[in-house]
């Protein structure tokens, strides 16, 4: 369950009077404000607010790509917020898959390339590699399409194989900046159906940012943000 009051002990995600500010010449720019989220696993949250109002900020928190002014992070049981560089990015591999508006997939690569990555990173060999990138690939509906390159897929075919290279390697959660920002609405509606999907038949937990209602409404809780504060918790209308 997600909660907002800082006063659960065995959630997968705990952040506790998280601040961060930046410094922009002699201003001092408060994005998040002593914010505190609780998160189960398998959960599916919604971030919701106007530009500027701290939720990609709360998201690279979250995952790691960036470090608070205070207060703390613990994801698993890890508290994340004073690692070092080394051990933050070794807790990235293993813990975080992201997913990104642009796809950032590498043109040169084909799809079954694209989604290795992440694994040449670990022990693996190379046979173990191939299982785990055919699974990810057969979860999102692409073994027909990973000896393709990206020019040669759809936009959504390519978010598939972003989604597969965020989940080969069995990260503990999923941060999801924009996913379908980029897409038509049959190519979003697709993606949401395997964020989903990777939610209830994968217990996957996705921490998702948009600005897009219908996506939003595919979460269990939309939370919303207003000037680095989350002002409200709601459950989506199902309509």
């Amino acid at each position: 369950m997600v909660r907002l009051d800082g006063k659960s002990n065995g959630s997968l995600v705990q952040v506790r009077t998280l601040d961060k500010k930046y410094q922009r010449g002699s201003e001092e720019i408060h994005v998040l404000q002593g914010l505190n989220l609780d998160v189960d696993r398998g959960e599916f949250v919604a971030f919701m607010g106007p530009s500027g109002s701290g939720k990609t900020t709360l998201l690279n928190l979250l995952g790691g790509l960036d470090v608070p002014s205070a207060g703390s992070i613990t994801v698993a049981g890890d508290e994340i917020s004073h690692m070092s560089g080394r051990k933050l990015t070794a807790w990235r591999a293993r813990h975080v898959g992201f997913v990104f508006q642009m796809y950032n997939l590498i043109p040169v690569l084909t799809a079954f390339q694209n989604v290795e990555l992440p694994l040449l990173l670990t022990k693996l060999s190379k046979a173990q590699r191939r299982q785990h990138v055919e699974a990810a690939l057969s979860i999102v509906s692409l073994t027909d399409r990973m000896d393709h390159y990206p020019r040669q897929l759809s936009g959504g075919q390519e978010q598939r194989v972003a989604i597969a290279r965020a989940i080969v390697a069995d990260p503990t959660f999923l941060l999801c900046d924009e996913p379908t920002g980029d897409l038509d609405r049959s190519s979003a509606d697709e993606i949401l159906d395997l964020l989903g999907r990777l939610v209830k038949e994968h217990g996957k937990t996705v921490l998702m940012v948009t600005h897009d209602p219908r996506a939003a409404e595919r979460a269990q809780v939309i939370l919303h943000m207003e000037k680095g504060v989350l002002v409200e918790a709601a459950e989506p209308s199902r309509s």
